[in-house]
């Protein structure tokens, strides 16, 4: 048996010494049946599901420290247009801007001088990642701007790219059209 070193965490695998075994965070804990259970309960046939009450995401708004170095990232690096920037009607002097993501879709980000806010923190209720579709070549294409522009990039399965925004927001760029993940509709 051999020892693996995996995040920090020592895990004994039966695999001979020098194989690479990657161990998936959760590796032990099945949920099998109680997410069969949350579909028995909840989850309605595609043609069952009543019409959704929503038109699609306006914008999903974030926190800038940086307005500049923010426009840098999305709209030189990502190529996500700026489409506007105005003062944010809540808090004045703040900024508010937005970046055109597709299908009608903004990301928006405010700054709030004189706040002091602290650095991203994951919460629960508060954003995991924000996930936009790249078409596939666009994909490649970033990919590579990405890691050009030093920025750590981790890919998963071919079609996802996981990366921190300049102030620590995690992005993923799919590939995966949209309504679709991993090959299986999710709308």
């Amino acid at each position: 048996m051999a020892d693996e070193q995996t995040t920090g965490t020592t895990q004994t695998t039966s695999e001979p010494v020098g194989t690479a075994v990657t161990a998936r965070h959760g590796a032990g804990i099945d949920r099998t049946e109680e997410w069969a259970q949350l579909r028995a309960r909840h989850l309605r046939a595609r043609g069952e599901r009543p019409t959704s009450a929503a038109r699609g995401v306006h914008h999903v708004a974030l926190l800038s420290s940086d307005v500049e170095r923010t426009i840098a990232f999305y709209q030189d690096l990502l190529e996500l247009p700026l489409t506007e920037v105005f003062e944010n009607r809540d808090y004045q002097g703040s900024t508010h801007f937005f970046f055109d993501i597709g299908n009608g879709n903004a990301l928006a980000f405010f700054d709030f001088p004189g706040l002091d806010l602290g650095p991203y923190a994951e919460r629960l209720g508060g954003l995991h990642h924000l996930a936009i579709s790249i078409e596939p070549e666009r994909w490649q294409h970033l990919k590579a701007k990405l890691r050009d522009a030093g920025v750590p990039v981790h890919e998963e399965g071919g079609t996802s790219l996981y990366f921190p925004g300049p102030d620590g927001e995690r992005i993923e760029l799919i590939a995966d059209p949209l309504g679709e993940m991993y090959g299986s509709p999710v709308v």
